[in-house]
């Protein structure tokens, strides 16, 4: 079984966030540059929220609020639903398909080491098992029992 921790350590690059008094449009760029879909909100250390590119559109856009002047903290998710690095990985699966989440922030002894998106789950399960797959035809070509 997989890790948080383990498909964490697959990923490439750092920890993108934003504060919850900084724009909306700050919280895009960051988007933008780093191609993701959501970012987490920050403030001292303490991690108080996320938004993502659905909520700036529902939460900004369609009610004609300007995003250079919309803080963070009005639009965002407050007090995430998080997990922690030794959860398995299919755990936070089952979560997010039961609560509509595309992406977890990860907590380790309270401090934000990461995110897991549901891109990162479906990669992760699609690398066991091709793994599951080599492993069945490594038996099978070897002339396994009843061979």
């Amino acid at each position: 079984m997989n890790t948080v921790k383990n498909a964490l350590a697959r990923k490439h690059g750092g920890l993108i966030h934003v504060r919850s008094d900084d724009m909306v449009v700050e919280a895009l760029r960051q988007m933008r540059d780093n191609r993701v879909r959501s970012v987490l909100v920050i403030d001292d250390d303490v991690l108080v929220g996320i938004v993502t590119q659905g909520d700036c559109a529902i939460r900004v856009l369609l009610p004609g609020l300007d995003a250079k002047q919309t803080p963070v903290g009005q639009v965002m998710t407050g007090k995430p639903v998080t997990v922690k690095p030794e959860d398995q990985v299919e755990a936070c699966m089952a979560l997010m398909a039961a609560r509509g989440f595309r992406h977890l922030p990860v907590l380790d002894g309270g401090k934000v080491v990461g995110v897991i998106s549901i891109g990162d789950v479906v990669k992760d399960i699609i690398r066991d098992l091709k793994l599951n797959v080599n492993d069945l035809m490594g038996f099978i070509m070897t002339d396994g029992p009843g061979g």
